[in-house]
């Protein structure tokens, strides 16, 4: 990557963790534009050390014996990401969202930019979700006390971690909002990468003989797959759900003979789920949310939730009346007015298909890479920081 004065730029990238995912498409978007930047994270699988040409750098997390454990030990990621040294380096993207790869140190006149994912789930937006569901199964009590007597110090350390960046890229307008809440810091959105060939190639937009409706995602609490399946059961409306996850079973338990769970979705059969529906269905005040807009891509409009204080990510590509419609509470009775308000006819399915092309790989590469250069015109560091 060369700057606008012609020097090359020696770039670094930083990330919580490479363990699959959809922040880590932004990393392997990040690689394909600077392919000799270091990658520095906590873990990698080995899944992604081959998919990111082996540029991946590790440090003792690596090699401890239990891994499930290694995601949460969030003091022992703040001590390994301080002490990286990045001398020598114009440039460091750290890639951060429920870790601490943006509590880095870089010296002076090296620029520190943070695409931002998320402020930290459980210290701030989603902390009484986790209160009530921690995730660690018959450690939850443990989880829930620590959390309660942490919560105040880990926001503070967080916040302070926050200030370090030069500048925030946030994945969705509404991210961008969340940073400025808990962070304080403003932020240029630049929505993550869609792989577009997987739909221009397999899925088919002008699907003739579009029935039900589907969903797709983790099962867990904060998605609230549950409402979509109350709805759907309750207006015996044809849903495919495809996903795992801790709420799997409960779902499963809850639903009704007009809900199906296929098992083991391969890729092919998940976009044609995807390009043969109505709508996709999407319950959660998500980040950004890949898997709806997966389903723009084939075609497929979207209804989506939108806080009405808030908002959400969906609010970045879902435009009612052209790829989509919202509902404005995370209930059975809101979503099922909306279901029952969606006409088909009212959408063109190459168009909404078309739509999603604005959100490719390579666009993501061109705006990184145009905000990066932008910065090269300025001279000393500091200049229009921390804005």
């Amino acid at each position: 990557m060369v700057s606008q004065s012609g020097k090359e730029l020696r770039v670094a990238i930083v990330h919580d963790w490479l363990v699959g995912g959809g922040a880590e498409r932004v990393v392997q978007q990040l690689h394909k534009l600077y392919p000799d930047a270091p990658i520095y994270t906590s873990v990698c699988s080995a899944e992604w050390r081959k998919k990111l040409d082996g540029k991946v750098v590790t440090g003792y997390l690596q090699h401890w014996p239990f891994r499930p454990l290694r995601k949460f030990l969030g003091v022992l990621r703040i001590g390994w990401f301080g002490r990286i040294d990045f001398s020598g380096y114009d440039v460091v993207i750290s890639s951060s969202g429920n870790g601490e790869a943006k509590d880095i140190n870089v010296p002076e006149g090296v620029r520190h930019i943070c695409y931002c994912h998320s402020p930290v789930h459980f210290y701030w937006r989603n902390y009484k979700q986790y209160l009530d569901n921690p995730g660690f199964g018959v450690f939850n009590f443990a989880a829930r006390l620590g959390l309660r007597l942490l919560v105040g110090p880990l926001r503070k350390r967080d916040y302070k971690a926050a200030q370090k960046p030069d500048y925030f890229i946030a994945n969705s307008s509404f991210i961008a909002g969340q940073i400025k809440k808990c962070y304080g810091r403003d932020a240029t959105v630049i929505n993550p990468p869609l792989d577009l060939d997987r739909f221009t190639t397999k899925s088919t937009p002008g699907h003739t003989s579009r029935s039900g409706f589907v969903t797709m995602g983790r099962h867990v609490p904060y998605k609230r797959t549950d409402l979509i399946v109350d709805a759907c059961t309750k207006l015996n409306l044809p849903l495919t759900v495809i996903g795992r996850g801790p709420e799997h079973q409960d779902l499963v338990r809850r639903a009704g003979p007009s809900v199906t769970f296929p098992e083991n979705v391969a890729d092919d059969q998940m976009l044609e789920y995807l390009s043969s529906a109505e709508a996709f269905i999407f319950a959660a005040q998500e980040d950004f949310g890949i898997a709806p807009l997966e389903g723009i891509a084939s075609g497929t409009p979207v209804i989506a939730y939108n806080n009405k204080d808030e908002g959400g990510g969906a609010t970045d590509y879902v435009i009612p009346g052209k790829t989509g419609m919202f509902f404005e509470e995370q209930t059975v009775e809101s979503l099922s007015k909306a279901l029952e308000e969606f006409k088909t006819s009212d959408y063109n399915n190459q168009e909404v298909a078309d739509f999603a092309k604005m959100f490719s790989e390579q666009q993501f590469r061109n705006k990184v890479s145009d905000f990066v250069i932008l910065l090269t015109k300025h001279e000393r560091k500091g200049a229009n920081k921390k804005t």
